[in-house]
């Protein structure tokens, strides 16, 4: 093999290490990307093969002669690595499995437009790379139903990096999958006709909080086994449906598809107070500290704010009324918001934002926060959809928002960057999503709660963020 053979053959092994960058030598000292071991003037040092070398190892493993590795016009070369340094040769850090950030779809999971024309995207877990612009990894079958019967529909998802499980609620199962092994570890139906609906798990990843398939009771289970270890009885909030847990786990709140909701007390698994709303509750959010509850009700383009410890309602906040409310008020006119005028509220971790998915216009409303339960729509930020939006969930860190509509909205931007696609192109409306962060060893690192909920951390970043900001304009 020639010199310049060697040359082309290392820059193929270039070329394969996508994570980094190439950049042309220079006639002087010489700045070239690292692949493994030494680049420079060898003086007996062993190249990749363990031969002493005498000319210029290529950081390739390769020893070249010192006239093959100079660069010039006639003769262009660029080499691996930086000269003077050097990096171990590992093939498995340079071609081994990587940590993936991974959006994992229950379907089916809901629609956010009229199921007579709605394209159906199959039964199972589909999972898209939230790295590599939401491409298709795979569909795992979960419930493995012979065609002539349609699959339980999915009413919930929630992720636990402690078991390293995936918990998916259907009318009539909840599931557990391993997620490094993708099989199921137990399938549980409980009584008949009482599983399940939307869960959440514990802080300790140990319990799980899980609603009866509309029922007047929620389900506390072993997050390992399935097993029942009690009930939280609701006698006053029949029909459960969605649900809510305090960041440290200790008060959860019940919600039905009624205008009463449950407070409880995780420990005694006994009901402490209830709050009543306006109208039927639907989607429910609850803020960093649990001082708050934020209530998407029927009947209503906005939401009601409660004082979480006493239960009384404290504001009523809503869109525009030009906007809604005389079509709302026409029964000919038809919305697809799950018979209310919207079907979802999200808080973004810091708090800054609520949003509002308008099922009447088909748009995202966004609401500043300006404290003191003030809340402000801010229509710079409306965002509009192709299709309704029956549910939010925020992504990692809040980056990005997950949309039933089937869109990935950038937080920051408040624009729609790519969309939820299943492995024929067909766009997902379901409302069960969820953000995975995973190690390269199959194992859960972080998750999202399904629930856009404040987040302590970063409530507290946000406002140590405004403090700095007065204290820099006050230096002014």
């Amino acid at each position: 093999m020639t010199v310049r053979n060697v040359l082309l053959a290392a820059g193929s092994l270039v070329s394969l290490a996508a994570v980094l960058t190439m950049s042309p030598l220079m006639d002087t000292e010489v700045k070239a990307q690292m692949f493994y071991g030494k680049v420079g003037p060898a003086n007996g040092e062993p190249d990749g093969n363990g031969q002493p070398c005498y000319g210029f190892l290529d950081g390739g493993g390769q020893c070249l002669t010192k006239q093959g590795a100079a660069n010039s016009a006639d003769h262009p070369v660029r080499l691996v690595g930086e000269v003077g340094k050097s990096r171990p040769r590992n093939g498995f850090e340079q071609f081994g499995r990587r940590a993936r950030d991974l959006i994992y779809i229950a379907l089916p999971g809901g629609s956010s437009d009229d199921p007579t024309t709605t394209v159906r995207t199959g039964e199972g877990i589909l999972i898209l790379d939230a790295k590599a612009g939401y491409a298709v990894v795979k569909r795992i079958p979960l419930q493995n139903m012979p065609g002539p019967l349609s699959p339980e529909e999915v009413s919930g998802m929630m992720a636990d990096p402690v078991t390293n499980m995936l918990y998916v609620s259907t009318r009539g199962h909840l599931i557990a999958m391993d997620l490094a092994t993708e099989k199921v570890v137990w399938n549980k139906t409980y009584e008949p006709g009482t599983c399940c609906e939307r869960g959440q798990v514990t802080p300790d990843g140990l319990t799980l909080e899980v609603g009866s398939n509309l029922k007047d009771f929620h389900y506390v289970l072993d997050a390992k086994t399935g097993d029942i270890k009690g009930r939280i009885q609701t006698p006053k909030s029949m029909f459960n449906h969605n649900m809510g847990m305090s960041a440290d786990g200790k008060t959860v709140f019940d919600a039905p598809n009624g205008v009463t909701m449950t407070v409880a007390d995780m420990a005694t698994m006994k009901a402490t107070h209830t709050i009543t709303f306006d109208d039927h509750v639907r989607v429910f959010v609850i803020n960093h500290d649990t001082s708050r509850v934020y209530a998407n009700l029927n009947n209503l383009l906005g939401f009601e704010i409660a004082d979480a410890k006493t239960g009384k309602i404290l504001k009523r906040v809503e869109a525009p009324g030009e906007i809604w409310k005389a079509k709302w008020a026409d029964p000919n006119q038809k919305f697809f918001g799950h018979g209310a005028p919207q079907h979802g509220l999200a808080l973004t971790p810091d708090e800054s934002e609520m949003w509002v998915p308008d099922s009447i216009n088909n748009q995202m409303l966004i609401y500043n926060n300006e404290g003191q339960d003030n809340w402000k729509l801010d229509p710079s930020k409306t965002i509009k959809l192709a299709h309704a939006s029956n549910w939010i969930t925020m992504g990692l860190d809040g980056k990005i928002a997950l949309s039933s509509s089937g869109d990935v909205i950038d937080v920051k931007s408040h624009k729609i960057v790519a969309q939820l696609k299943d492995e024929y192109g067909n766009l997902i409306h379901s409302e069960k999503f969820l953000e995975l962060a995973f190690d390269n060893k199959a194992h859960l690192m972080r998750t999202v709660n399904q629930f856009a909920e404040g987040d302590p951390a970063a409530v507290e970043n946000r406002r140590a963020s405004l403090d700095q900001g007065r204290v820099r304009q006050a230096q002014k």
